[in-house]
């Protein structure tokens, strides 16, 4: 396990095990840590994303440390920029994040951290389904302009309390947030944005959707760590 990564909440380069591959992330963890948040980025994207970017700065602010991982490889995403495909398999990723979130609970900068998943647009499928696979280990979701529908049959599996955030102007995917929600047994909520499109380009949206998040993580995740079984 290749880890460069620094407390006290500089970002370091991150090499994270999920079997059969290793994925390149960015992990920072303040030196008071209330848990930690991965991160699954949506459609074409990765863990340069801006958008995410932003909101993993407003949750360091909050006390929780960020991972962005690149859920495909180099390889991966040069065949993905060709077909379109890898970025809609929400399986494949699930279980990247599935990986990641094992990678977690064995690195020493946050084994006793709960954690928690941000997906966003495609991404936000892929941290459902991958949460109804680690009941125990992922204890909040929030998802930003996400497709919750594509977590499919896992929907109703899922534990952890979820945040669905979806901009007021985006019409579908609102729609599809509520029949996935129908399908959850957990604590949930639907927060829309007033005025803001799929992307929250408008002045102000993205920094709502930052502190929506970092509100859910700190009261869902803000709770004691977890003993080290190590």
């Amino acid at each position: 396990m290749n880890s460069e990564s620094r407390l006290g909440g500089e970002e370091g380069a991150v090499q994270v095990t999920a079997e059969p591959v290793v994925l390149e992330g960015n992990l920072s963890v303040p030196e008071v840590a209330r848990g930690v948040v991965l991160f699954a980025h949506g459609s074409g994207s990765g863990r340069h994303s801006p958008r995410n970017r932003y909101v993993a700065g407003t949750l360091r602010e909050a006390g929780l440390a960020t991972l962005l991982v690149d859920l495909l490889t180099s390889e991966e995403e040069e065949v993905d920029l060709r077909t379109r495909q890898l970025r809609f398999d929400i399986g494949l990723l699930a279980e990247r994040l599935v990986g990641a979130t094992d990678w977690i609970a064995q690195n020493p900068d946050t084994r006793n951290l709960p954690v928690g998943y941000f997906g966003a647009s495609t991404g936000a499928g892929a941290a459902l389904a991958a949460a109804a696979e680690r009941p125990e280990e992922v204890g909040a979701v929030v998802s930003r302009g996400g497709r919750p529908d594509l977590a499919g049959d896992s929907l109703s599996r899922v534990q952890a309390p979820t945040l669905l955030i979806v901009g007021g102007n985006d019409i579908p995917v609102i729609g599809m947030n509520r029949e996935a929600m129908e399908q959850m047994h957990v604590e949930k909520e639907l927060e829309i944005v007033p005025g803001a499109t799929h992307l929250f380009e408008e002045p102000g949206a993205l920094e709502e959707v930052a502190r929506l998040a970092a509100e859910w993580f700190v009261h869902h995740l803000g709770s004691a760590p977890k003993t080290d079984a190590g």
